[in-house]
């Protein structure tokens, strides 16, 4: 079965930096953590997902790729860059990154993006991203993933009321 044009777009990408890759297309979603940690059977923290937000002063996308157990600190994540940031919106993401949400890999974007990287995704040998489509995904490591997109990992996730009180 030949892979969706977005997904070619990543593998290729993969291919470019010598990253051996197998992407996996599923007939269910795996658009949301919890949907791709089912379909995979990995743990819920392994997935890393790919948040795109907004700049408030220059409107340029940033994107976050968060383990998929975790909720983002908007703060700490505005602190980091020196700008607010909203969600970006969605047509609008397609037509920068090349990908629709749900399928936006961390990286092989129409144009480079400005990246952060969760910190607590380390923890992990493996993780899995998506590859291009709501239902396609791939394996690698977390320093494959720091050094595709060049990014920092740091401090960026929520602390909830359950994680301050464990």
């Amino acid at each position: 079965m030949s892979l969706k044009k977005s997904s070619q777009k990543v593998e290729a990408f993969l291919q470019i930096h010598n990253i051996p890759a197998e992407i996996m297309e599923f007939q269910e979603t795996t658009k949301t953590s919890h949907d791709a940690a089912k379909q995979i059977g990995c743990k819920l923290g392994q997935i890393a997902k790919s948040l795109i937000f907004q700049k408030q002063n220059t409107n340029e996308l940033i994107l976050i790729v968060a383990s998929g157990k975790n909720m983002v600190d908007t703060q700490k994540v505005e602190k980091i860059i020196n700008d607010k940031i909203k969600r970006a919106d969605p047509t609008f993401i397609k037509q920068e990154t090349g990908f629709v949400i749900g399928g936006v890999p961390p990286f092989a974007h129409n144009k480079k993006l400005e990246t952060i990287l969760d910190k607590d995704l380390e923890n992990y040998e493996e993780i899995w991203a998506a590859a291009g489509t709501p239902n396609s995904v791939f394996r690698l490591t977390p320093i494959k993933l720091q050094q595709l997109t060049k990014a920092k990992f740091q401090d960026i996730k929520k602390l909830t009321q359950s994680l301050v009180n464990s």
